[in-house]
Formats: structure tokens, C-alpha cells, sequence
């Protein structure tokens, strides 16, 4: 198995190279030279950089021009990354590793050398029924802790910025009235009783990296986002708006359905990512907009091409607002506060 060290560093950007697979052997690809003054010239990993949220946060670091680093799970997700990427964003990426998320040394050989991980991978099943099931959720919690074993066993500075889910903070059959923010965590007996496979995963995977940072002393810190869309491409994302909307119409009936622009919780990533310098820590509430109406539901489920999830089947156009006690006050407070930086700058 070779390591990253033994990797040449090319001159100049060159092509990805044809992709190798070897069952069970990650394959390191070449490294690219960039040519941009990276900042201090910090190399950063992003699992499944091919995912739909994946490939946002690779070209927004590419852009304040950090080295990326990106893994991918097999031959297919490469070419997915290539599909995605622009030639120039590319070449400017520091290295492509196949690292498979249950295999904890393929993992670590991605890892080593980074100054932070971003670990954005998720089990979803494009071909089952909800594209996402039990066994997803166990393979959700098992990468998180091989992720941040690596991170505390090969990461240069042991930091990870983590993408859980809004959804791990609502799910709760108690408490209804409360404000929902980064305290609050969804029920595993709720989730299982009601079949949120795609809650329990994401709660299961985070509360275990929380346990394994602290025992491995890696510096964690969590974004938790609402539904992801594209307004440019809102079928993007379909394959993992199905899972997510399991349970849409009490998601609806209690204000709880949050949706995010994947270009902004890419930026917020990073933008947490950078914070973390000066303090930022712990869970990040993330989303722009919440439905609130049932016009706005229907709407919703016509971009996505999947009538009834958040509706409930039920028509009309409905007034009516339904009051939310999301809360994502955390992290507004924080990209104000990069903001203001970036003004002084």
C-alpha cells in the first residue's frame, strides 16, 4: 500500500489520472501543484468530495484557494467528481484518494498530512425504495467513528468539521413548544418507532463522533443543515430529499422543515471551519427558510417532482402560517461576525 508520502509531486497541473482499483487497497492518485498561494498552504481532506453538498464545499475551498484534498469511495465516483468539476478546478486539487469509509487505513492514509477533514459522506441507496434503510443508518454511524479514528490517528492537526442534519435535532415526541436549537437531539426510540431511518443515522453518527473526538481529543465541530436545494438544479438532489422528507407532513404541521441552499451551507462550512481559530466549536443549526405554509409545501414537492411527502396529499393554496421554533441564531451570529472580518480585510 503506498502512502501519501511516497506520492510524486508533479510541477506542473496535470490530468486526473486513469483510475486503478485493487479490491480492498485504496488508490492514491497523483498530486497537482496548483499554483495558488494556498492558505498557509493548509492541505484540507473532503470525503465523498463527488456527494451533491461534497463537491459545493471542494470548489468553495478550492476558491479562498486552499490545497483539497478529496476522497472517493470507487471507480464510478470518480467519474462523477470529473461529471461535476470543471477541468481547471481539477487540476488545482491537491490529490484524489480512493478511501472507502468502513476501511479505517484506507481512511487514514487519505488523512495524513491535513489540517482538517470534512466529512460529508452519506449511505444513501439511490435504488431502494426510500434511499435510505436500517442498515444505512448503521453504515452512517460506523464511517463517523472510522472517520474520526482517522482523524485522531493521521490528521496533521486533528480538527473535523462534520455534516450531520437538522433532521438529528427535531425528531422528539415530547417538548413540541420548544425552541429548537443546537441543545436539542432527536429521539432514537422516536426515530425507530416511526422508521426515520435517515434521522436515526445522522443522530447516531454524530452523538458517536462526539464520543470518539473527545476520547481522541480531535477538535470537532458540526454543521447541522435543513433540507438541501439548488435553485439552479433543484433535481439534483432528489435522491436525497426522498429520505429526508420521511415524516414531511408532521415536519410541516410543526414547522420544523428547514431548507438550505447547498452553495450556503457549503460557505457556512467553511466559514466555520475558519472560525474555529477563534473559538468556534461545538453544533451549528444551519438553514435559510422554513415552509411554513401549505402552498409553499406544494411548491416545494412539484421542483422536486415527488407530490405528497411534505403534503400529505392535500391541495389548495392556505394563508395560514404555521409558527416555527427552529432557531439557527448560532450561526448567523457567526457569519456576521466573518463578515465584518472580511469587511476589514
Amino acid at each position: 500500500m503506498r502512502t501519501m508520502e511516497e506520492v510524486q509531486l508533479l510541477s506542473k497541473a496535470s490530468p486526473v489520472p486513469a483510475f486503478r482499483w485493487e479490491e480492498g487497497k485504496p488508490y492514491v492518485g497523483k498530486k497537482f501543484s496548483s499554483g495558488l498561494n494556498a492558505r498557509e498552504n493548509r492541505v484540507v481532506c473532503v470525503t465523498d468530495g463527488n456527494s451533491f453538498l461534497g463537491s459545493h464545499i471542494v470548489k468553495e475551498l478550492l476558491s479562498r484557494g486552499y490545497l483539497v484534498r478529496v476522497t472517493v469511495q470507487n471507480q464510478a465516483d470518480l467519474e462523477d467528481l470529473k461529471g461535476q468539476m470543471k477541468e481547471d478546478d481539477m487540476n488545482k486539487l491537491e490529490s484524489v484518494v480512493v478511501a472507502r469509509m468502513k476501511d479505517l487505513e484506507s481512511l487514514c492514509d487519505a488523512f495524513r498530512g491535513c489540517h482538517a477533514v470534512f466529512h460529508t459522506s452519506s449511505f444513501v441507496d439511490p435504488h431502494g425504495i426510500s434511499g435510505y434503510s436500517e442498515q444505512s443508518a448503521f453504515l452512517e454511524t460506523e464511517g463517523a467513528r472510522n472517520v474520526i479514528e482517522a482523524c485522531g490517528r493521521a490528521a496533521y492537526i486533528r480538527r473535523c468539521i462534520f455534516t450531520s442534519s437538522l433532521l438529528a435535532c427535531i425528531w422528539t415526541s415530547s417538548n413540541l413548544d420548544r425552541v429548537v436549537d443546537e441543545s436539542c437531539w432527536s429521539s432514537e426510540e422516536f426515530c425507530r418507532e416511526n422508521k426515520l431511518w435517515l434521522a436515526l443515522g445522522k443522530m447516531r453518527a454524530e452523538e458517536i463522533a462526539w464520543r470518539r473526538s473527545r476520547e481522541l481529543k480531535v477538535k470537532l465541530v458540526t454543521v447541522c443543515p435543513g433540507l438541501l436545494i439548488a435553485t439552479s438544479f433543484p433535481h439534483a438532489h432528489k435522491e436525497t430529499s426522498v429520505p429526508y422528507l420521511k415524516g414531511g407532513p408532521i415536519m410541516l404541521r410543526q414547522g420544523l422543515l428547514g431548507l438550505a441552499d447547498v452553495m450556503k451551507v457549503a460557505e457556512a462550512h467553511v466559514h466555520v471551519y475558519e472560525a474555529m481559530d477563534n473559538g468556534a466549536c461545538g453544533r451549528y443549526i444551519c438553514y435559510e427558510r422554513v415552509i411554513q405554509r401549505l402552498d409553499e409545501a406544494i411548491q416545494l414537492e412539484n421542483e422536486l417532482n415527488i407530490q405528497g411527502l411534505v403534503s400529505g396529499g392535500r391541495s389548495g393554496i392556505s394563508s395560514e402560517e404555521i409558527h416555527s421554533n427552529l432557531c439557527n441564531s448560532k450561526l448567523a451570529r457567526l457569519l456576521y461576525q466573518a463578515s465584518q472580518v472580511s469587511c476589514n480585510e
